[in-house]
């Protein structure tokens, strides 16, 4: 029924503070110093997977930053390559003739796009079905293509690699589920620990017997028997795969939630044990026109609905996560060095875009500086979502000045980011928008703002505005022109302008300066630096 792996367990991460300490020593923060001269890299930045499953077979292309990956090129085919597999011990013949047909496809794609790597494996369906094996040999002799069949732990090692890709801290348990398999692993301290497979993929569980009884039978005892394997102490489960990605879906369909991106959706046990009920009451067909899921999805939802509820019920957990990330993911992050596996996927996808997208690339690390002293009790998460701001302020330059802050926060909480829960991405994105706009009222985004606090909000707007001044303050760098000096306690915000650099201070200068006062409900006051005095020349002793 199942195939275990128990493996040391990880080792705990560097400390905080030494971390902290020891990027500080590079010159670079807590962020550490930017690694896109660095030729493994760039070597990195266009990478091609191919996911033969099951269900699905895909081609993704990854390009970008080396260690947060945006999707040059996504397709799949909803191949259905185990179906009837547990019956007849064979591939699907249908599925099988279109999976090649796919694969013929993604085999030219790829030579046009004239990829550096590519790699292709398969999984559940391929590795235990009768013609498996056969099936690989005509792939290679009519794409070229080779397949590389995983087992069951080893799928489930690179899913949970994959969400250590988009998810750097995750703890908990990962659990994907295919068309044929699904797959455990522990995650803790960014390793891979204890891995287990299961048959609870919804085509195998289409030929249990028994009727809907027999399969809950089926389900629970397979459940029990894996939590006896992993434990049942693990606080989150986190979720891979599309049919789990659907029913997150609609699970926000019925909540009714203002945001659509799943990775990094965060669901409570309670309520998602509500959202199954309303799954199995409800008329799929409607389902699948309100969310936009494609048919052969939809139909394989009921049967993972009932193995998620068993999952809930048997492991307990205080919280569901959804990651987007899988084992396509997990190929990628096999191919990185351990440098660039424990790096930031915010920040280096920030820097990326700044790199790439920005009037001048290096700014945003001088604008974060000038910053600092408004944030000098701030937190290490609030730190790098101040720094990711920086670096993405000027990334949408391009777009028409009326457009220019819905743009900036429709990138924020819409782009594939990694590391940055869904009320991080809307204190982003509402940060953004005031980089370019005083007032957010009336926005059509407003929606969006009740996953944030009051208290959230403003703090998002005065960094907001923050920015809006510090940008326009110096072209080259505000800290050479001045510093920001803020007393909390007195509500006084000042700027401490050098001598040289007073005409800089001019009309819009000061009235986006005072808008930020405003925001704090501070008091504003501007001085100037004393010039050095000369050296007086001396007499030399006689």
């Amino acid at each position: 029924m199942s195939t275990t792996d128990q493996t040391e367990k990880p080792r705990r991460k560097e400390g905080a503070k030494a971390a902290t300490a020891r990027a500080l020593a590079e010159d670079w923060g807590p962020f550490g110093k930017p690694l896109f001269d660095d030729p493994s890299a760039r070597a990195l930045e266009r990478v091609g997977v191919v996911d033969v499953g099951s269900n699905s077979v895909r081609l993704v292309v990854f390009d970008g930053a080396a260690r947060s990956p945006a999707y040059f090129y996504n397709e799949k085919v909803m191949a259905g390559l185990g179906q009837g597999l547990a019956a007849t011990g064979r591939l699907n013949p249908e599925g099988r003739r279109r999976a090649l047909a796919a694969l013929k496809r993604f085999a030219l794609l790829a030579q046009g796009m004239e990829l550096p790597s590519l790699t292709c494996v398969a999984t559940a369906a391929v590795r235990e079905a009768e013609d498996g094996a056969e099936f690989c040999e005509e792939v290679e002799r009519e794409t070229g293509l080779k397949l590389w069949v995983i087992d069951g732990l080893e799928e489930a090692r690179l899913s949970a690699q994959g969400v250590l890709l988009g998810w750097p801290e995750a703890q908990g348990l990962v659990c994907d589920i295919g068309g044929s398999s699904m797959e455990l692993a522990e995650v803790a301290g960014g390793k891979v620990g204890r891995r287990i497979s299961s048959p609870l993929g919804p085509f195998r569980l289409q030929e249990i017997t028994g009727g809907r009884k027999g399969v809950q039978k089926f389900i629970r005892q397979t459940v029990e028997s894996l939590a006896e394997q992993m434990g049942t102490d693990h606080d989150r489960i986190y979720l891979v795969g599309g049919s789990w990605r659907a029913i997150a879906r609609l699970d926000m369909e019925r909540r009714k939630y203002p945001m659509t991106v799943l990775h990094e959706y965060r669901m409570k046990p309670q309520g998602l044990l509500q959202t199954l009920n309303w799954i199995e009451e409800s008329d799929l067909d409607d389902l699948r026109a309100r969310t936009g899921t494609s048919a052969a999805r939809m139909a394989v939802v009921p049967l993972a609905a009932q193995v998620l509820r068993q999952l809930i019920r048997t492991f307990r957990p205080k919280e569901i996560d959804v990651s987007s990330y899988g084992i396509r993911e997990g190929l990628l992050y096999e191919q990185m060095p351990e440098r660039l596996r424990m790096r930031d996927p915010l920040i280096e996808a920030c820097r990326h875009a700044e790199r790439t997208q920005a009037r001048m690339p290096g700014f945003g690390k001088k604008l974060y500086q000038f910053l600092l002293p408004l944030y000098s009790n701030a937190s290490f998460e609030r730190l790098r979502l101040i720094r990711a701001a920086c670096l993405l302020h000027d990334t949408t330059w391009r777009a028409h000045p009326d457009y220019r802050a819905e743009v900036c926060f429709d990138n924020a909480t819409r782009a594939n980011l990694g590391g940055l829960s869904h009320p991080e991405r809307v204190f982003l994105g509402v940060a953004l928008l005031h980089r370019y706009k005083n007032s957010r009222s009336g926005s059509r985004m407003e929606p969006l703002f009740k996953l944030l606090s009051e208290d959230e909000l403003r703090d998002a707007e005065v960094l907001g505005k923050a920015m809006r001044f510090g940008a326009m303050f110096a072209v080259k760098s505000p800290e050479e022109a001045g510093e920001l000096a803020w007393r909390p306690k007195k509500k006084v915000l000042e700027l401490r302008l050098n001598p040289e650099s007073q005409a800089l201070f001019g009309e819009v200068a000061e009235a986006r300066f005072r808008s930020l006062a405003k925001a704090l409900g501070a008091e504003t006051k501007v001085t100037v630096a004393a010039r050095p005095k000369r050296a007086e020349n001396s007499r030399p002793a006689e």
